[in-house]
């Protein structure tokens, strides 16, 4: 297997991780840690956003769950974030929509992670290609990152 950007950063820092592929047709995050026989709370996708400023900043949230923008703004310490057009991505970060890792972006962004992340002893992210996801430490993956540990995720179907 080919190995991607992001598993060469991780290898160049000696961060242990695991890499995982399946068919490029599943799109679905959920669906994607089906294949991965995984509970879909420890298989994260990776979102970009651009804030009130024109910041840009990215989370990393179970893919069962969704990003609560109020909390994301607030971990940020922005006014207001807002998911960035999906035609951004791929000039901004260098991946492309489905395939994008929190490792190994154009840019270094600020990055959080939903605290429910270090509930794991690892957890699944993009490795930077559709099809291609990495195992590795929560710890280990914000430490690389710098990322923050807060709660994102919106909680479970709020009742409307």
């Amino acid at each position: 297997m080919d190995k991607t950007n992001a598993m060469r950063l991780l290898d160049a820092k000696k961060i242990k991780y695991e890499s995982y592929t399946y068919s490029p047709t599943i799109t679905d995050g959920e669906e994607v840690a089906k294949m991965l026989g995984e509970d879909a709370r420890a298989v994260f996708k990776t979102l970009v956003t651009v804030s009130d400023k024109n910041e840009h900043f990215v989370f990393c949230v179970p893919v069962c769950s969704s990003l609560d923008l109020k909390k994301a703004a607030k971990a940020a310490g922005a006014k207001s974030v807002a998911m960035i057009r999906q035609r951004d991505l791929e000039p901004l970060t260098g991946y492309i929509h489905g395939g994008c890792s929190p490792v190994g972006m154009k840019k270094r962004f600020r990055t959080f992670l939903d605290e429910s992340a270090r509930e794991h002893d690892a957890i699944y992210v993009s490795a930077g290609k559709v099809g291609m996801q990495m195992k590795v430490s929560p710890a280990d993956l914000a430490s690389y990152v710098n990322g923050v540990f807060c709660p994102l995720a919106s909680e479970a179907e709020d009742a409307r």
